[in-house]
């Protein structure tokens, strides 16, 4: 993985491959391709990996933007240190092929569940649903360059804010 966001780093997305990534790592392009069926497949991994790194807890005792904001931070999209690579693994779960499906479906749910906790038990299922909505297209705004992927958590815990206003 670590290879993979340094090729994302050095090359433009399109003259990437998973052999160039391979060949970074210093492994036989056979065996990359033993665990990646695509570039998309390999970027999209890369993402789900760095979201899976940092424990899950929220402090259910910090107002509501608060924990959305603070949830936003541990999804991994901002967590990886340069904008190239989280552009470039934006840019390849928009794929499809069968494994960044997966892939994307596995982030999509973890998503949904991070959200929900940050809200509460007692949230409104509408609520949830516009996170996900405003969630992933700021996502998909910073990936196109139009936000810097560092204002996110502040945007949602607006969101989440205008969302639940005057809500007990």
């Amino acid at each position: 993985m670590v290879a993979a966001e340094e090729e994302v780093g050095a090359r433009p997305y399109g003259e990437i491959s998973v052999r160039s990534i391979a060949k970074r790592a210093g492994v036989a392009p056979a065996t990359a391709y033993t665990y990646f069926s695509s570039k998309d497949h390999l970027l999209a991994e890369v993402l789900w990996r760095r979201m899976q790194a940092p424990p899950v807890l929220v402090d259910l005792n910090l107002p509501l933007p608060a924990r959305v904001a603070e949830t936003v931070r541990t999804m991994g999209f901002g967590a990886l240190d340069s904008p190239a690579v989280v552009g470039a693994c934006t840019t390849a779960l928009l794929g499809d092929g069968p494994d960044v499906k997966h892939v994307r479906a596995r982030i999509g749910r973890e998503i949904t569940q991070r959200l929900a906790t940050a809200l509460g038990p007692e949230a409104d299922p509408a609520v949830l649903r516009v996170l996900q909505i405003t969630y992933t297209g700021a996502i998909l705004s910073a990936g196109m360059g139009h936000l810097p992927f560092d204002t996110l958590p502040g945007l949602l815990a607006e969101a989440a804010d205008l969302l639940t206003r005057g809500a007990s």
